[in-house]
């Protein structure tokens, strides 16, 4: 598993819908440097049942997320038309409809792999000259919190049966921008409006000098 954390954030155009039914053709991550916060995770499949909670509850923090300067974006390996589809289901049925930020559709599996949570993988071809895949391929439940100059500041990647928190995305932004505003590190279980401290390191100060 690769550790994208200090590394620029790679950078993908794909098919997306937006605002809760709307598919946009070349829907691109390079759109928000310079002037947002991006939550960009991963999860493996529409119509399930683990995901949409994770989905819904990302929706529910949706205004907080935007206080932060902060966007939400979501993805996995299905196309923007089984996106399109599962946006019209109600929640009561097992649907999405309501969620209302970005879903891209990794439909190429690019996306993914470059980000390294692909499940499954080709392993070349057999005997027979047949194309080989071991896997599923699907994304694990990737998040990765990606500042204003495109760098990667946060990653976890659950397995798939391991729902996520979205609070504790929620204090990972918060600690993150504290850490930009004032220059002091925030220790564990740390908190908005919890006492942090001041860095000595040298790599903390070189951090500081180049953001």
């Amino acid at each position: 598993m690769s550790v994208l954390v200090g590394k620029k954030a790679p950078p993908f155009t794909a098919q997306a819908v937006v605002d809760g039914g709307k598919i946009e053709s070349e829907f691109s991550l390079s759109q928000f440097q310079g002037s947002k916060y991006v939550v960009l995770f991963f999860y493996p499949k529409d119509f399930t049942f683990v995901c949409p909670t994770e989905l819904h509850a990302f929706q529910d923090k949706l205004a907080e997320f935007e206080k932060r300067d902060t966007v939400v974006i979501g993805v996995s390996t299905d196309t923007e038309f089984s996106h399109w589809g599962w946006l019209q289901v109600p929640k009561g049925e097992g649907g999405i409809k309501g969620v209302s930020y970005p879903l891209v559709a990794d439909t190429n599996k690019t996306i993914s792999e470059n980000y390294d949570v692909l499940v499954g993988e080709y392993v070349g071809q057999n005997d027979d000259g047949h194309l080989e895949v071991e896997g599923e391929l699907i994304a694990y439940r990737g998040l990765f919190l990606i500042d204003k100059a495109g760098i990667v500041q946060h990653q976890v990647v659950n397995n798939l049966p391991l729902g996520r928190n979205v609070d504790e995305t929620l204090r990972m932004v918060d600690a993150l921008q504290h850490f930009e505003q004032h220059g002091e590190v925030c220790p564990a279980n740390w908190s908005a409006g919890s006492a942090a401290m001041k860095p000595t390191h040298e790599s903390t100060s070189s951090y500081l000098a180049n953001n």
